[in-house]
C-alpha cells in the first residue's frame, strides 16, 4: 500500500511516545486534546500515545446506533458507556487487549496531505501484521485493516487546523466475543479478529507495542524517538488492573 518513500522528518523534531498503561478513554480524550491545542501553537512537535482502554464504545462520523446490537439495559449491566466522537470510521468497541494508538502530528509543517498520512498509517499496521505473519489487506468502502473478511485493525482520525488525533486500535488478543455486540461496517459484516485469533497463537501485548512504534518510526520518517511511561496531564488516571466487566483476553500473557 506503501507508495513513494515518506521524507524523513526534520532532525529538529522527535517523535515523543508515552507508553501508558490502561487509560479511561475520557481521560485519553483530553489530553488529546490538551496536546493538540499545544501542538497547534507549537508545531515543531509530534507525539504518540500508545495505550489501552477500558472497555467503552465509540461511535465515528460513519457510525450510527443500527452497528449496537445491545439495548440500554445491556449496556447498564455491562457498565459500557456509549460516545460519540468526531473522528472517521465507524462505531468501535475498545477493550482490554486492543492497542490503541493515537498519533498528533502538525501534518502541515510535516508536508502530508490528510490522504499521504492515513496510507502511512494503515501501512504501519500492515507491517505489524506481516511481523507476525498474518496477512492483512485494505477495503476501499471502509478503513481499518482486515484479515480476509474480518476486522483486525480499526483506523479513524481527526484533522483540525491541520493537526492530527485519534488514529488506529490493534486488537491483539482482546476477548472477541465481546465484539459480537457492535460493528464497524454496516450490520452484515462479520465480527472483529484479532492477531493472536490469526495466528493462532500467544502474543505479549508489550511485543506487539514494540513493533508498532517501531514500524511507526519507520514508514513517517522520524529519525529520533522519545520515551516516557507517563504524563502529568493524567494525574493517575492510568488503571494497572482489569477493568470490571472486562473478561479475561485469552492467549494473553
Amino acid at each position: 500500500m506503501l507508495t513513494g518513500v515518506p521524507p524523513t522528518v526534520d532532525s529538529d523534531t522527535a517523535l515523543q511516545v508515552y507508553l501508558l498503561g490502561t487509560v479511561d478513554f475520557e481521560a485519553v480524550a483530553r489530553l488529546q486534546r490538551r496536546l493538540h491545542f499545544e501542538i497547534s501553537g507549537q508545531r515543531d512537535q509530534a507525539i504518540l500515545l500508545l495505550c489501552e482502554h477500558p472497555p467503552v464504545i465509540t461511535v465515528g462520523r460513519q457510525g450510527s446506533r443500527a452497528h449496537l446490537f445491545c439495548g440500554p439495559e445491556e449496556l447498564r449491566s455491562r457498565r459500557w458507556q456509549v460516545r460519540w466522537v468526531n473522528r472517521g470510521g465507524g462505531c468501535l468497541l475498545h477493550a482490554p487487549g486492543q492497542l490503541a494508538a493515537y498519533p498528533l502530528l502538525p501534518l502541515d509543517r510535516l508536508g502530508w496531505s490528510l490522504p499521504l498520512y492515513l496510507n502511512r498509517l494503515h501501512e504501519v499496521v500492515l507491517r505489524l501484521l506481516d511481523d507476525f505473519g498474518v496477512e492483512g489487506g485494505c477495503r476501499p468502502e471502509w478503513s481499518g485493516v482486515w484479515a480476509g473478511a474480518r476486522l483486525l485493525a480499526a483506523v479513524g482520525v481527526a484533522v483540525h487546523d491541520w493537526v492530527s488525533y485519534y488514529g488506529a486500535w490493534i486488537n491483539v488478543c482482546p476477548d472477541l466475543e465481546l465484539f459480537r455486540l457492535v460493528r464497524w461496517g454496516d450490520a452484515t459484516q462479520p465480527s472483529m479478529t484479532s492477531l493472536v485469533r490469526e495466528r493462532k497463537g500467544g502474543l505479549r501485548p508489550a511485543l506487539a507495542r514494540a513493533r508498532l512504534l517501531e514500524h511507526f518510526r519507520d514508514v513517517l520518517g522520524f529519525s529520533r524517538v522519545s520515551l516516557f511511561t507517563e504524563h502529568p496531564a493524567l494525574d493517575g488516571q492510568v488503571r494497572r488492573c482489569r477493568a470490571a466487566g472486562a473478561a479475561p483476553a485469552s492467549g494473553r500473557r
